[in-house]
């Protein structure tokens, strides 16, 4: 299950910013071994990630993180695309290492059968996984993407759309392919998380994009930096006047036994009550998946 309101990406070759990136409270904080990384760093990078997933017990793996000890399955991880070399050696440092992280994501997904694959090599200790659908023919196939076993949600890659499309990283142009992912998303019942807004001085119109992407639709949203976290959280957590009303709604309706009742003068049954159990399970918005 994935519960996160934010995701913040840390580039793994700059082990000195892990610390920063995890104190910015996001809901799941991510290395990055794909964009982030030039090609001839990749392999230093994924030596950063995996010793800063593995940790040591203490909080200090490889560098001083901080004095705060978030070794183990506390982080997500993005590998390269399994299509590539690099997504292999990632894939495989991960098969064969001690510890897996909280969550991978995976770039650059155009077929589920590349999330088949990598649930396949890491077998029964795959953790959840989050496919980033980024190309028209990824969007394409969305929906069977989506309904791959162990996806616990899906992200929309904007800015290789947007590169796809030749049109700018920004809310109208990309409209359409946000519509059309939420509902690929929907039909499977994962959570989508949208691209990151990269106006890093412009906090209004991150504010402004967060409130449209939760209309749409989205569960969560990536940042960048951490200076973008808490605006994020704001928009996407629950309020707790929402959370109020979803536990008050399921105890009367699981008192019930289960049995469509009216309550506070609106009909609850079960589709209703899906929806504010998943108000509840976002509560609390800094859980990893």
């Amino acid at each position: 299950m994935f519960a996160a309101n934010s995701l913040i990406f840390v580039p793994g070759s700059r082990p000195d910013r892990f610390a920063k990136a995890k104190a910015a409270g996001a809901g799941l904080t991510v290395i990055d071994l794909e964009d982030a990384v030039p090609a001839a760093d990749k392999d230093a990078a994924r030596g950063h990630a995996l010793a800063r997933i593995g940790g040591d017990g203490t909080g200090r793996g490889e560098q001083d993180w901080g004095g705060q000890d978030w070794g183990g399955q506390d982080w997500g991880l993005r590998i390269n695309a399994v299509t590539t070399a690099a997504g292999i050696a990632d894939l495989h440092a991960l098969a064969t290492g001690a510890i897996m992280p909280a969550t991978i994501l995976l770039p650059m997904v155009e077929s589920p059968v590349e999330v088949e694959i990598v649930a396949r090599v890491l077998g029964e200790r795959c953790p959840a996984l989050v496919p980033l659908v980024e190309t028209p023919r990824g969007l394409r196939h969305a929906h069977r993407i989506a309904a791959a076993p162990g996806v616990a949600a899906m992200m929309f890659g904007g800015g290789d759309f947007s590169g796809e499309l030749g049109v700018a990283l920004a809310w109208e142009p990309l409209l359409t392919a946000r519509g059309a992912f939420i509902i690929a998303c929907a039909e499977a019942k994962v959570p989508a998380i949208d691209v990151p807004f990269i106006g890093l001085d412009d906090p209004e119109g991150l504010a402004d994009e967060c409130a449209k992407a939760r209309a749409l639709g989205f569960a969560a949203k990536a940042a960048i930096h951490p200076s973008q976290v808490a605006a994020i959280e704001v928009a996407f957590a629950p309020s707790d006047k929402d959370v109020a009303e979803a536990e008050a709604a399921i105890a009367a309706y699981d008192a019930a036994g289960g049995k469509a009742i009216r309550f506070k003068g609106r009909m609850l049954e079960a589709p209703v009550i899906r929806n504010y159990r998943a108000v509840i399970e976002r509560k609390g918005s800094k859980t990893n998946a």
